[in-house]
């Protein structure tokens, strides 16, 4: 009998049943056609940047190859399958392909913390067809989402500078307690300093990291009549704590804590406001609290940042939350482009790829980013350019040592510091010239019908 979970919440052995019913269904007809096992190449990229958006950041490279390594479907799983009924006509080579096997294919990626702009592959998976296939769903999910994630970031990072404090505060807004996790390991990868989600900061070794909430001042203002109260225990407990200071008066609660320094009856060494004009505010605050460092949060993105820094707020760190972990999404695709050494593409209107293996070779000039050449993978690299797809998994097993936050957020930093200044831009950014070699051209208009 199929074991329930009502907490729906996937284990790593759930990931192989992670998928779209239609990627088992095309493996089923895969095999029943004797194709399942042909080699395929598979390439996942954006056709176009979200609006606004001069780069994308690639993230989630990590986890994806995490889920490659594990895949397997247990018996348990493949009785599901068949109980279901929709597999009633799927030829017994689909169970046998289950049964046998896991993922056995090589992945070429770029790095996570790389800018790739439109029609650029995050990744390639080659591998037998049916398996190219079925891990189609999962990729896209980590991949998408953690790719958006770390894009923000690095925006927002790139807005505040790089002095303020920015603290990642998105776990009630994100779409799922996996999707936090991510958005937590995304945000940290791309600039961020710290989250405030405990079980994210333990897993990726950090230290984590918040403050308090309305509630806390609101439960102690009615019990003991004293906003002061509230502050004065929270500080008992937590010694040097960051006070919230907005829940009713903020300057009012900034002068009395101002008084009670004076006295020598009160050690504040950080406020947040999390409400009202955030910039006249802090002003108003760190006149009266002139050594306490201040953090501000409340449905900050990328723009308000840029606002906030023009305006000199006076800001040393904030916390974001809504606007880093939902937004337009990064639409990434996963499209086939090659099957048994024969090149393949699609020509939709408005959805045409480019067809076989590829390679993106990208040219610096003074340390700046000039131009990307996307090209055939068997071309030959140009002087001055840079190759940026690397081997990372073979016959299912990865190949390259798992990097830490740190290195991932050092390229993420200087790579968004070789952009140039136009890329940057958070409203009508001009992105990268993405140049399309001649033989990939070339391959293009031969295959077009």
């Amino acid at each position: 009998m199929l074991t329930l979970n009502p907490s729906l919440t996937p284990s790593p052995q759930d990931s192989s049943l992670l998928t779209d019913l239609y990627q088992l269904t095309m493996a089923a007809c895969y095999a029943g056609e004797g194709i399942a096992e042909k080699r395929a190449s598979f390439e996942l990229f954006v056709r176009s940047l979200p609006d606004n958006f001069g780069y994308i950041i690639a993230m989630g490279l990590t986890q994806g190859l995490n889920y490659l390594e594990n895949l397997h479907f247990t018996a348990e799983q493949i009785d599901y399958l068949k109980n279901t009924g929709i597999f009633d006509h799927a030829s017994p080579n689909f169970w046998s392909l289950l049964e046998n096997q896991g993922f056995a294919g090589d992945v070429w990626a770029v790095p996570e913390g790389t800018p790739i702009f439109a029609n650029e592959p995050l990744l390639r998976v080659e591998a037998p067809l049916w398996q190219a296939q079925i891990v189609e769903t999962y990729l896209l999910n980590t991949i998408n989402y953690q790719t958006l994630i770390a894009t923000r970031a690095a925006r927002m990072r790139d807005m505040a500078g790089e002095n303020p404090v920015l603290l990642e505060f998105g776990t009630r807004r994100a779409f799922s307690p996996q999707g936090a996790m991510w958005a937590a390991r995304a945000a940290l990868a791309a600039g961020f300093d710290a989250t405030s989600n405990v079980l994210a900061a333990k897993e990726l070794n950090q230290q984590p990291r918040g403050t308090m909430a309305h509630a806390l001042v609101m439960a102690f203002t009615a019990l003991s009549g004293s906003e002061d109260e509230a502050f004065s225990a929270f500080n008992r407990h937590f010694p040097g704590a960051t006070l919230l200071i907005d829940t009713y008066d903020t300057v009012a609660a900034a002068e009395r804590l101002a008084q009670k320094m004076a006295a020598g009856e009160a050690e504040v060494k950080g406020v947040r406001l999390d409400s009202g004009d955030l910039g006249d505010l802090s002003k108003k605050v760190r006149s009266l609290l002139p050594n306490v460092k201040i953090v501000a949060s409340g449905d900050i993105d990328e723009w308000e940042l840029q606002r906030l820094r023009k305006e000199n707020a006076s800001i040393d760190g904030y916390g974001v939350g809504t606007r880093l972990v939902t937004g337009k999404p990064v639409n990434g695709v996963y499209k086939l482009v090659e099957i048994d050494d024969i090149p393949t593409m699609k020509e939709s209107s408005q959805k045409m790829t480019y067809p076989g293996r590829k390679q993106i070779f990208r040219r610096y000039d003074n340390g700046m980013i000039s131009s990307d050449r996307l090209a055939l993978a068997d071309e030959a690299i140009e002087s001055g350019e840079t190759p940026l797809l690397e081997l990372v998994m073979k016959e299912g097993k990865t190949i390259t040592e798992t990097e830490s936050l740190d290195t991932i957020a050092q390229r993420v930093q200087t790579s968004v510091k070789s952009l140039p200044q136009a890329t940057h831009n958070i409203t009508k950014p001009t992105s990268i010239k993405v140049n399309i070699s001649e033989p990939l051209e070339t391959l293009r208009q031969s295959l077009i019908h």
